[in-house]
């Protein structure tokens, strides 16, 4: 080990004073890595109250833009779709119809989307992950509407989960990323609070099975996402900021935000267990991604 370089420095010497240097530069580097991720100020508290959830506030459920610069795939504008969920007789606005002019969007996920949007237009039901009992990945969790989301917050990990079918997401308090996670639904979530009021969530480590959102937008493997939950002054609204990179899909990083506001309405205590893929055979056979079947019994 005589000579070789390390952080700039050359070693030499006896053996005993390089294995003391050695012991120390370890040392200082592990201090360095733990104040890395120890980033965390006071944790604002995402759930005052065991029943309290967040419900999605404003625009469905699609992202909104960034106040400037690239931002997400938003519908298509041509095809005034009405908000629509399906197609249904007597009306011929479907819904979902991704504008592809959005230059974020690499070739390829062009033309799949083009094929996709070809066939909602013909008539087929557009995909929707949570009709289809499939996980939503990162950042599709931060789009479902209706059911609230709920925060449940420890000293080393946060979890986040649906109140529909408690689909759940993991986030472990300042640690660092795996080196190499586990391709997953949703990835390896690893996050720090900041400034009292926000947890930063990074997540890396996710399949291709997922969509970005509910136009169909593909992904790749080399997702990489940042979330920024800020939650306002008077705990009433909670604002997240997101921060997505794909150089397979994508041309350029861009960002989106979507809102949510304190779900007052009444809950069940405790939370029911909700089967979504019960009983779901797929009559009319309209969907574009098929809903999970068993291929043989439970019992």
């Amino acid at each position: 080990m005589s000579g070789r370089p390390i952080s700039g420095f050359a070693l030499k010497g006896s053996t005993a004073t390089r294995a003391i240097f050695v012991a120390l530069f370890c040392a200082l580097s592990a201090l360095a890595t733990a104040g890395a991720y120890a980033q965390n100020t006071a944790a604002p508290n995402f759930a005052p109250s065991g029943a309290m959830g967040w419900l999605k506030a404003g625009n469905g459920d699609e992202f909104l833009p960034p106040d400037a610069g690239p931002g997400p795939v938003m519908f298509d504008e041509h095809h005034d779709f009405g908000k629509n969920i399906m197609v249904t007789p007597g009306n011929n606005r479907p819904a979902k119809i991704a504008d592809l002019s959005n230059p974020i969007l690499q070739p390829w996920a062009v033309e799949q989307m083009r094929k996709d949007n070809a066939e909602v237009l013909a008539g087929k039901v557009a995909f929707s992950a949570r009709a289809r009992c499939w996980p939503h990945g990162v950042p599709g969790f931060l789009l479902y509407p209706v059911h609230p989301i709920f925060f449940i917050q420890s000293p080393k990990e946060v979890v986040m989960t649906w109140g529909q079918d408690f689909q759940t997401r993991h986030v472990f308090l300042n640690v660092p990323h795996s080196a190499r996670p586990k391709p997953s639904w949703y990835g390896e979530s690893v996050g720090h609070y900041e400034n009292g009021d926000t947890l930063v969530v990074d997540t890396i480590g996710m399949n291709d099975k997922t969509f970005i959102d509910n136009f169909r937008t593909p992904h790749t493997d080399k997702l990489h996402v940042v979330e920024r939950f800020t939650l306002s002054k008077d705990g009433q609204q909670l604002q997240a900021k997101v921060h997505v990179e794909d150089p397979g899909a994508f041309t350029t990083p861009w960002n989106a935000v979507t809102r949510y506001r304190v779900d007052t309405r009444p809950v069940e205590v405790p939370l029911h267990e909700m089967l979504c893929a019960e009983n779901n055979d797929d009559h009319f056979h309209q969907n574009l991604v098929p809903i999970p079947q068993a291929v043989t019994p439970d019992f």
